[in-house]
């Protein structure tokens, strides 16, 4: 089954809800920075909220999110856009520790808790739109979740998980958003609050096998959910051999020279994917011409 993400409607429209299965987009991160099992969950936990923000964006729009909590993984940067593409690294991917009390991948201690979330959107106006956050928790849902109601003011509940395999693999990786409408019921919000604290953990759920539908059922009820669009998801870079080409130009034409000179080539390469781009002298020559 390929990744993808679904927007719903639940309770008559009372509550908004999204969810995803992204298992391949997390592999293919996992695979592009051959990251440990820790730091696997907290950068496959990081793509999959931001595929769902990114699902509340539209058209041309995108946003990136932006962890630092002062732990040992470093800096988490994902970038993500309406159309379902992420991609992101982290700083240290070859971070792991023993499994934490609660028998799960200890993705707090790698992030840290001493830090900041932050979001900028750019929604194609002039001004970006960003809104930060101090982290509160470092496993990531639960700060996603703070963000969401301090920064964007929407009362939300979000649940994102990552399952390991023994060879580093991914196993399973998708989550949810639920988030309460203007209006929405105090009836509505105890049934949700009830659900939340009576499922399985997320990564349960997505051992399981469930589909993104049945994740929302489980939360809001089988009866409940109206699922209102379906898109795919990927992990998905922008990077190309014309942009390094143009960053090349941008270095000038002393820079570029000192380059042939010295090294007679240039490898550049690409934080989000680990794709490495070589321009020979004779391709450096002519940007260096450019330069010019």
């Amino acid at each position: 089954m390929s990744d993808y993400l679904v927007k719903a409607l639940a309770f008559d429209g009372e509550v908004r809800a999204y969810a995803v299965r992204s298992t391949e987009t997390v592999g293919e991160g996992q695979r592009r920075h051959h990251t440990w099992p820790t730091a696997s969950a907290a950068l496959g936990r990081s793509l999959t909220a931001t595929a769902m923000l990114g699902a509340m964006l539209k058209g041309d729009q995108k946003l990136t999110v932006k962890i630092d909590g002062g732990g040992p993984i470093g800096l988490i940067l994902v970038d993500g856009n309406a159309k379902g593409e992420v991609r992101g690294y982290v700083t240290n991917p070859q971070v792991h520790f023993d499994l934490n009390e609660h028998g799960k991948l200890d993705v707090r201690r790698a992030v840290g808790t001493e830090g900041t979330l932050s979001v900028v959107k750019d929604i194609g106006m002039r001004d970006y739109f960003t809104g930060q956050v101090p982290i509160v928790s470092g496993e990531l849902g639960e700060d996603f979740t703070y963000y969401l109601f301090n920064s964007e003011q929407v009362p939300s509940s979000v649940g994102v998980g990552v399952l390991v395999n023994p060879d580093d693999s991914i196993l399973a990786a998708g989550g949810f958003i639920i988030q309460l409408m203007p209006g929405a019921k105090e009836d509505t919000i105890t049934k949700i609050e009830n659900r939340l604290s009576e499922i399985p953990p997320i990564s349960k759920l997505i051992e399981k096998g469930l589909t993104p539908e049945e994740l929302l059922e489980e939360v809001c009820g089988k009866d409940n959910v109206k699922v209102i669009e379906k898109m795919p998801i990927s992990f998905t870079c922008t990077c190309s051999k014309e942009r390094f080409s143009n960053a090349i130009i941008s270095l000038g034409q002393a820079e570029i020279e000192d380059i042939i000179e010295t090294d007679g080539q240039a490898e550049a390469e690409c934080h989000f994917c680990n794709e490495k781009y070589m321009f020979n002298k004779d391709e450096l020559e002519k940007l260096l011409e450019e330069a010019k």
